[in-house]
């Protein structure tokens, strides 16, 4: 086997240039770009080809019945504090994909599937990223919240593993410092 040749396009580059964008313009992101999207992200590794993974899409109108769902969460004290906030923002966010996880009770394998997944969700933020749109990955309180979860199509024996929203960023946050990888790593030889 001949070695790889080295890409045109440094992925240490992308990986280091992408950001989590939480404000967004009005601007409508195409299906065939979320799909394009999805279909470089489904190259991520999944031990035995198992592609646990389903997704679920609320643009246009549909991001009313989304953010009602979640803000249905709230308590009352948060509701009257943050609700009418809340669901402003999430009614302009252009796009809300949920990554769903099919899950199975084998501990190893319930692992691997969520690392696959994982795995699939920074795939589809690089490739985003690339493409000029911004992504913000949420694990929120209302994932767990059983009406939530009827509302937007999650089944029984399946986990949010991240609902991602999507749009062409508004601003852009700076850099934040990270722990170089020497002061954490241990090393034996």
């Amino acid at each position: 086997m001949k070695p790889l040749e080295k890409s045109e396009t440094p992925v240490a580059d992308l990986i280091k240039a992408r950001r989590t964008v939480r404000l967004f313009t009005n601007d409508e992101v195409p299906e065939t770009l979320l799909l394009e999207l999805l279909n470089a992200a489904v190259w991520a590794p999944n031990h035995e080809y198992r592609q646990p993974w389903r997704f679920i899409l609320f643009q246009g109108e549909a991001r009313r019945t989304f953010a009602e769902a979640m803000v249905r969460t709230y308590d009352a004290e948060d509701m009257a504090k943050y609700g009418p906030k809340k669901r402003e923002y999430l009614e302009s966010v252009p796009a809300h994909l949920i990554v769903v996880l099919k899950e199975d009770p084998r501990q190893k394998v319930w692992d691997e599937d969520y690392a696959a997944v994982c795995s699939l969700i920074q795939n589809f933020q690089l490739a985003a990223w690339e493409q000029g749109l911004g992504v913000v990955w949420k694990t929120n309180h209302y994932n767990y919240d059983p009406s939530f979860r009827e509302t937007v199509g999650v089944q029984p024996g399946e986990k949010i593993a991240g609902v991602l929203h999507i749009g062409y960023p508004k601003v852009v946050p700076p850099a934040r410092p990270r722990t170089p990888a020497e002061e954490l790593l241990t090393v034996f030889k």
